[in-house]
């Protein structure tokens, strides 16, 4: 007889003993036990703990890979405003452009914010947190992004307004070393956990994916129109995006690059009108969380592809999210409140291992 016991990730305020006496009783009458560790369901850890004020106009987050800091850029303000994730308190306030979006290097020593209009790329040093360089650019109107490889080596940027250009920036010595046509008025950039690939959203509801080492287009394909945001799974093998315009969210299996599940974004109270805007992972890759301009965030489960029961209210008008490495908070700008929401996130279980004992013939 085998014991499989299993935990669900929804049911956590309960820890059900078998007495050992129990089990033994049971294996010497001859009986094969399967348990299942069913309780009343806890309350939904993801929930807001914190509201943070910040500048005007919030857009993007980006967390430090050591965890200890949340950067957060402003554009009316053309400000980054600095958070101490151990206090949630806004420790810096750093005058950049028009900042727009914001990335950290591997080893938390930089941060590169995308400013709109002719302001480049502002270079922060992230232990003075002051800005010691500005790397120009052609001109870019909104939406003006920049993602990091994972390996710390590159950055890609949007460049030149609308016209699809993206500049590839080394950033051993902040120098524009490449550039690349991609489809128009690009909207989101995320890398392949090996910066092999690099996955690019236009607005117009293409999505091209880029062989980095050349810098060049290997496929294309649709989406939605109003794509916005865009994650790759820490393992690689998936890639979701974000749609603005009809509340949906789209998955692409890399390996085929070839889109296999739509998943709706819907809350059972109906309080939150479908619409996706950015979209971010957590580490162990179980669920993906998707911001809403209606003010919430919604939560997929990456097993099933499916929502949980209903979104957690943020601020007005959530765009960008950042989570933390260790996988138990979220950072979310509210883009019309001048606001950060924190949100602490449920841990997520996984079923015990009972090994292989046997109990009985």
């Amino acid at each position: 007889m085998q014991l499989n016991v299993l935990r669900s990730r929804q049911l956590r305020t309960h820890q059900w003993r078998i007495p050992a006496r129990a089990l033994a009783t049971s294996a010497a009458a001859g009986l094969s036990i399967s348990i299942a560790l069913l309780a009343i369901p806890a309350a939904n850890a993801d929930s807001v703990i914190a509201t943070l004020k910040v500048g005007t106009f919030p857009e993007s987050v980006a967390i430090t890979p050591d965890g200890t800091h949340a950067y957060v850029t402003n554009t009316s303000s053309q400000t980054v405003s600095v958070i101490d994730t151990a206090t949630n308190a806004v420790t810096s306030t750093i005058p950049v452009g028009a900042a727009n979006a914001v990335v950290i290097t591997p080893d938390s020593t930089r941060a590169y914010v995308r400013n709109q209009g002719g302001g480049g790329v502002s270079v922060i040093d992230t232990a003075t947190n002051t800005v010691t360089s500005t790397i120009p650019l052609p001109w870019s109107s909104s939406p003006a992004t920049i993602a990091i490889a994972p390996n710390g080596a590159f950055l890609y940027a949007t460049s030149g307004d609308s016209r699809g250009n993206i500049s590839v920036i080394d950033t051993a010595t902040n120098a524009v070393t490449g550039s690349m046509k991609v489809g128009q008025q690009p909207e989101g950039i995320a890398f392949a956990p090996d910066a092999s690939r690099a996955y690019i959203l236009d607005a117009w509801g293409g999505l091209d994916v880029i062989d980095t080492s050349a810098n060049k287009i290997v496929a294309s394909l649709p989406t939605v129109h109003g794509p916005t945001g865009v994650a790759v799974t820490p393992e690689g093998s998936r890639v979701y995006v974000a749609d603005v315009t009809q509340g949906k969210v789209l998955v692409i299996d890399t390996a085929t690059n070839t889109h296999t599940d739509t998943i709706e974004l819907v809350s059972n109270t109906g309080q939150y009108a479908p619409s996706g805007s950015r979209v971010a992972i957590t580490p162990d890759g179980t669920r993906a969380y998707v911001t809403s301009r209606a003010g919430a965030v919604h939560v997929i489960d990456t097993a099933t592809n499916t929502t949980t029961p209903d979104a957690i209210p943020v601020g007005a008008e959530a765009r960008g999210i950042a989570i933390t490495p260790d996988g138990t908070r979220a950072y979310v700008t509210n883009y019309n409140d001048g606001t950060v929401s924190v949100i602490s996130i449920e841990a997520s279980q996984e079923p015990i291992d009972t090994g292989s004992a046997i109990f009985g013939s």
